[in-house]
């Protein structure tokens, strides 16, 4: 199982910035392909859609043009999925690809009619027909431009093998003024060429942004969609993080007063007796303070525990390793910890706090809800993010959602961007994997959770 992906935020547009080190030879080979290419894969696309388009609507009447739409669609996609690779190879940089309505289940009828509803699916059919018109007008400048460069540039090699004996028309030489020798000749022909050879990477360059814009409009995510997923991520982020918080609160809240303030007002109260009886009765105060003491030590006990929602001061000292060694050693049930490239350089403050509690709190979980008899936590880190993983040997049953004990979790992983996916069939084991993103945003990652059959910790019937 993957984590659900998060697409970075790439410029679908062929900005310099994209270009920016790519050798000119090398951009305008990637220009010239692209616009040469352009025209022969345009008239295949129009032939066959149009072709397609035109069948399925014709039998539509007789049930045969629903499965030839269908078709059309799909060879549509695979047009437009062809036409982003050369944008990508055109830009030397990603492009967004839209998403394209799921298919719904059910009957064949359901998933017909929820393929030709598909508006993005139309809209590729519409660009592999429509493509042919500018295709049309910029692979003739293209290719001509070429053969002038091409022919003006290397015309003195083999102007001696080309017939010049029409003494009856006038050449191109003696039309500017130049006469009509063989060096005005060559000469002239050999300009025109290198000028075109000298404004070829500008031209294709032109011609290539002229053509790309017809994919980029119809066939990719432009900025604006970009920017409004991004806002809606951020205030889907803002939202998780106050709610997050909000939770942990509340359950602090409700925890010390079930339990260490309920301790405390017995404790006040056992020692107000043994007080009383210390004047009158010191022999039956003994067992009253005994019991004073071990509440005492219980309440010590569950402070210590309430202590884990709350940042504590060996994070902010020592680090995330030695924050999460101190968790693992007071946990009840056994706990492996593993910890890779999370010492140096020290991770930022709100990084440190996400992954310390979604440990914690997955713990508090395991010795709560799991019945297992062993843990595992590896915390790893590359470039990108952080990655947590917790996992136990116990029933399963867990779920991230709402109204489960999973639920604060997912907020916190997704308050800073980040991603979090549990797997935790019935039997078990249950594997929670998160990813924290090191700089605010993740590109294109995914967190690996074991398969079903796969258990990370030894099991709890054999003995371990």
């Amino acid at each position: 199982m993957n984590l659900m992906s998060a697409p970075a935020v790439f410029d679908p547009l062929p900005s310099s910035s994209a270009r920016v080190g790519r050798p000119w030879l090398s951009a305008l080979a990637a220009d010239s392909a692209y616009v040469l290419t352009g025209w022969v894969i345009a008239v295949i696309s129009f032939s066959v859609l149009v072709s397609l388009l035109a069948s399925g609507i014709g039998t539509l009447v007789v049930g045969v043009g629903f499965p030839v739409l269908v078709l059309g669609l799909f060879v549509a996609q695979g047009f437009a999925l062809l036409e982003r690779t050369r944008l990508r190879t055109l830009t030397g940089a990603p492009v967004l690809e839209p998403a394209y309505r799921p298919v719904s289940g059910g009957s064949v009828v359901r998933r017909v009619l929820s393929l030709l509803s598909d508006g993005r699916r139309w809209l590729d059919l519409l660009f592999g027909i429509v493509v042919l018109v500018p295709s049309l007008f910029v692979f003739p400048i293209g290719l001509a431009w070429w053969a002038v460069a091409v022919t003006g540039v290397l015309y003195p090699l083999y102007d001696w093998a080309l017939p010049h004996g029409g003494q009856d028309g006038v050449s191109l030489a003696q039309l500017v003024g130049l006469g009509d020798s063989t060096t005005a000749r060559v000469g002239l022909v050999f300009v025109i060429g290198l000028g075109a050879a000298l404004t070829l990477p500008v031209v294709m360059r032109g011609l290539a942004m002229f053509l790309s814009s017809f994919g980029r409009a119809m066939l990719t995510r432009q900025r604006a969609s970009v920017l409004a997923e991004r806002v809606s991520a951020l205030t889907e982020s803002r939202a998780a993080a106050v709610s997050a918080e909000a939770t942990a609160l509340r359950r602090l809240e409700r925890d010390l007063h079930d339990g260490p303030q309920q301790r405390l007002i017995r404790l006040a109260m056992d020692l107000g007796t043994a007080q009383r009886r210390l004047r009158t009765d010191p022999e039956s105060a003994g067992p009253l303070i005994s019991g004073a003491i071990e509440q005492t030590r219980e309440t010590l006990d569950e402070l210590r525990a309430l202590s884990r929602g709350i940042a504590p001061p060996v994070l902010a000292d020592r680090g995330l390793p030695a924050a999460l060694a101190s968790l693992a050693a007071r946990c009840p049930v056994p706990v492996e910890l593993q910890t890779e490239q999370v010492e140096t350089p020290r991770l930022a403050p709100a990084v440190e706090n996400a992954a310390y509690f979604l440990v914690a709190e997955a713990l508090t979980n395991v010795v709560k809800h799991s019945g297992a008899s062993a843990a595992a936590v590896l915390v790893s880190r590359d470039e990108y993010a952080v990655r947590v993983t917790v996992s136990d040997n116990g029933g399963g049953g867990a779920h991230p959602a709402k109204g489960h004990g999973l639920a604060g979790l997912l907020d916190r992983a997704r308050a800073l961007d980040g991603q979090l996916v549990v797997d935790s069939p019935p039997g078990g084991p249950t594997v929670l994997a998160a990813e924290l993103p090191l700089h605010g945003e993740l590109p294109l990652l995914t967190a690996e959770v074991p398969p079903h059959g796969t258990n990370p910790v030894p099991n709890k019937d054999n003995g371990s």
